[in-house]
């Protein structure tokens, strides 16, 4: 399932975000690659332990658990501290799957990757090329989103950030650990979460069939989620 989640970060989050990794230092991206990514990337990353990516990354986490959307289709676990790069002068992404295990560098914490994340923090007419492209069932999907809104993708994809021709394309990446491992029985949850939520609005949250099927929705999730 590919979803757009808009507006994880408001207009003055994004500008406070920007100024703190604008004024970084910026290194190789291939830091924090493993060996198949590392002969297909060609970017700028912040350094995973630099202060400004620490900064940074706290304003998307922050961001994050503002977002019932977020919650509702990822029902995140563990989420891997943000990470930021950039794309300029013809750099790109070749085509990639993320590994199964994201290890943070220097620290025991780890994660499987279920869910993958592109936050974007340029508006799209700012650059040319940079298109997130996801290989899907129904072929492939290109993605390029305003500032502040955010990609939500299985890590199990082969996907590629096409070459930036002009301009500079920046963007934050992490990955999540869902409760719920399965990708069709956390899909359901969300369909399921979705239609509640739509009912619930006609009917209002006391009605009968709401809270037996809040009942159904919290039934499947202790069914299948670990925690």
């Amino acid at each position: 399932m590919l979803l757009e989640i808009p507006a994880i970060l408001d207009a003055a989050t994004l500008t406070r975000l920007r100024t703190v990794i604008d004024a970084a230092e910026w290194i190789d991206g291939n830091a924090t690659s493993g060996h198949q990514s590392a002969l297909a990337k060609r970017n700028r990353q912040l350094p995973e332990e630099s202060d400004a990516a620490r900064e940074a990354g706290a304003m998307v986490l922050e961001a994050l658990g503002r977002s019932p959307l977020f919650f509702a289709a990822a029902l995140p676990l563990k989420i891997f501290p943000p990470l930021f790069n950039s794309y300029e002068g013809g750099e790109a992404f070749d085509v990639h799957v993320d590994n199964a295990v994201r290890i943070q560098r220097g620290s025991e914490f780890r994660l499987r990757s279920d869910l993958s994340a592109t936050l974007f923090l340029e508006n799209p007419e700012a650059y040319d090329g940079g298109e997130l492209t996801i290989e899907t069932q129904f072929g492939a999907q290109t993605v390029k989103l305003p500032a502040g809104h955010m990609l939500l993708y299985p890590s199990s994809s082969l996907h590629r950030v096409e070459p930036v021709t002009h301009g500079r394309r920046v963007a934050s990446f992490f990955w999540i650990q869902s409760m719920v491992r399965d990708t069709e029985a956390r899909r359901t949850l969300f369909e399921l979460d979705t239609a509640i939520q739509t009912v619930a609005q006609d009917r209002g949250q006391d009605d009968a069939a709401v809270i037996q099927l809040t009942g159904v929705y919290h039934n499947l999730l202790r069914r299948w989620a670990d925690s």
